[in-house]
């Protein structure tokens, strides 16, 4: 049988508090067995030193003789009342020796140790005290003690004791079990919360959220991370709903650019000629590229993409690719300031994949700003980091849009739309590659107008 996690807590607990109850029931009467004997015996002593003031005073009263005694058997119970004042009267008539019957074990012995009254048979134990009158030993007085609990008061005093000791230990069981059954509930009522909502997380309510209390324990935390797990997991699916959605239409504008060409050379509307060849292979083209970079993104969020470090100079790797850029750059109307340091900028890194990388930046410029605009690239090192800036001017990107520029299929609006031919996919390229190479790379405000690409790379050397 499969217990819940409120059971399981309340048997523990239920089960520690027997066990303490139980426990304290076997000390209780092990103690009781072992040392109320003794507690007994000694206030049966206390009684025999009250009594033997009060047999010395009856000897002295009857003639200083015990013939009285042995001739009324009957005063000798009259005979070892205390005589103490009449204020300490009551406490030893309530007095454990007094309810135990301490004084039916006494027995009085002449100078020649022969009973005369009391206790049948004194134990070869017996405690003893002498009878003194003006110097002489005229008796004794003995007690018997107790060797066990026996039927009678001292029986019922000890039983009465131990019902004592076991209603106390069920009443502290009753308690630790409400207190059990109230904890198990109180505090488990957010984790069943959490598990109702994990269930429904599980199928597929990703907009599923637990309340999360005021309090800074472990139970907080768990529903804070439960529900920015739940809000991760919902944004996971709607980027995964939009990347099929983005996909879906990359593909179809180039296959229904396609398709469209065909039909018309197979209907002879339009001729196939060079012009035709070059339509069909820019849209073949624009497949291919588009193909390639899922790739290589598939390929780096599973860290399957190759890199080749080695030893570079980023300096050198900067000004080639802008180099290679410079026709490309001038078409598009803008103007290149290049800032480079004297020195070499070392670094450890694999020079396609960072080539890629600057190639990325400068097509992103170059497709996205305006003609007659600037393109700024500086490089430098900052401490352990060597700091790359690209910057161009208008059009901008709004602030609220910045941190997903690097999200797939992501363009931002107006200037900075699907019209000027890119997928929304190099910048996501660009931030794997730099992650790779232990770096950052973010976006920013340019001063130009524009977009204002950072990326920081460890520094070699």
């Amino acid at each position: 049988m499969k217990l819940s996690l409120t059971a399981r807590l309340f048997a523990a607990v239920f089960s520690t508090a027997m066990a303490v109850a139980l426990a304290m029931g076997v000390l209780t009467h092990v103690n009781l067995n072992r040392d109320f004997l003794g507690y007994l015996n000694e206030q049966a002593v206390n009684r025999l030193d009250l009594a033997q003031v009060s047999v010395t005073a009856g000897y002295r009263e009857n003639g200083g003789s015990w013939d009285f005694l042995r001739e009324k058997p009957e005063l000798w119970g009259r005979l070892l009342r205390p005589r103490v004042p009449e204020g300490q009267a009551p406490a030893v008539k309530s007095s454990p020796a007094e309810l135990t019957g301490a004084t039916r074990r006494f027995a009085l012995l002449d100078v020649d140790r022969q009973r005369i009254a009391g206790f049948s048979q004194p134990s070869p134990d017996a405690v003893e005290r002498p009878i003194v009158v003006d110097g002489l030993t005229v008796g004794w007085l003995v007690l018997t003690p107790f060797e066990s609990v026996s039927s009678g008061a001292e029986k019922r005093f000890a039983d009465a004791q131990l019902r004592s000791a076991w209603a106390v230990g069920g009443g502290a069981v009753l308690l630790a079990a409400g207190v059990a059954f109230w904890a198990s509930r109180r505090l488990l009522r957010p984790v069943r919360r959490v598990a109702e909502a994990s269930h429904r997380l599980a199928a597929g309510d990703y907009g599923t959220r637990v309340p999360v209390t005021a309090s800074k324990d472990e139970i907080a935390q768990l529903s804070h991370d439960f529900n920015h797990l739940a809000l991760t997991l919902q944004r996971n699916e709607a980027m995964r709903r939009e990347f099929m959605a983005d996909v879906s239409h990359e593909l179809r504008t180039p296959l229904g650019v396609m398709h469209g060409e065909l039909e018309a050379l197979e209907d002879g509307v339009r001729r196939l000629d060079a012009q035709a060849l070059r339509s069909l292979q820019g849209e073949v083209a624009t497949l291919h590229k588009l193909v390639d970079d899922l790739h290589e993104l598939s390929l780096a969020d599973v860290g399957a993409l190759s890199y080749r470090k080695t030893d570079l100079d980023l300096r050198t790797l900067i000004d080639g690719t802008a180099g290679a850029f410079r026709e490309r750059i001038s078409g598009s109307g803008l103007a290149l300031q290049l800032e480079l340091p004297d020195q070499p900028l070392p670094a450890f890194g694999d020079e396609r994949r960072l080539r890629q990388l600057f190639s990325n930046l400068l097509e992103n410029s170059c497709r996205y700003t305006e003609a007659g605009g600037a393109l700024r690239i500086s490089a430098r090192r900052e401490g352990p980091h060597a700091v790359i800036d690209v910057q161009d001017s208008a059009p901008g990107v709004l602030p609220e849009q910045l941190p997903r520029l690097f999200e797939r299929f992501f363009r931002a609006e107006a200037s900075r739309s699907r019209r000027s031919g890119g997928a929304g996919l190099g910048l996501s390229i660009c931030q794997r590659i730099v992650q790779a190479h232990e770096g950052r790379i973010e976006a920013r405000p340019s001063p130009l107008g524009g977009l204002w690409l950072r990326v920081e790379l460890p520094s070699h050397g």
